[in-house]
């Protein structure tokens, strides 16, 4: 959390609940006719959007009016249970036909992805 979030937060925020995670969630004090109040999550950890269950998700996007904490939440069918994001980790999902490291041919000696050579260049260097 930031210095400017903690400070907004104090100054503006009303706690509505907190999740099972231990996310905590705010909105506006402050009520402005003709708008609809401001609202945020102050993560327990490591800011991961994926780690808001579906009922908090909908409060916080104004899908529902009422927060969870104060109404039961049918959960849906389709609601799944949180799985971290493995996006940039040897366990993120490669379709078949994807590139991975062992398929990819620009992967220089320090294990890096570099974009391939232009074709005249390649061909000029082949020649001295």
């Amino acid at each position: 959390m930031t210095f400017g979030t903690w400070l907004f937060t104090k100054m503006r925020g009303e706690l509505v609940g907190s999740d099972e995670q231990g996310n905590r969630y705010f909105q506006d004090k402050r009520l402005i006719d003709g708008r609809r109040r401001k609202r945020w999550v102050m993560y327990n950890g490591e800011a991961e959007a994926s780690v808001v269950p579906p009922s908090w998700h909908g409060w916080l996007h104004h899908t529902f009016d009422v927060p969870p904490t104060q109404e039961q939440v049918t959960v849906r069918s389709w609601w799944k249970p949180h799985r971290p994001n493995l996006t940039g980790t040897p366990a993120a999902h490669r379709p078949s036909g994807s590139m991975t490291g062992l398929e990819c041919s620009n992967i220089g000696p320090d294990g890096l992805i570099h974009p391939s050579q232009p074709r005249h260049l390649r061909k000029a260097r082949k020649e001295k």
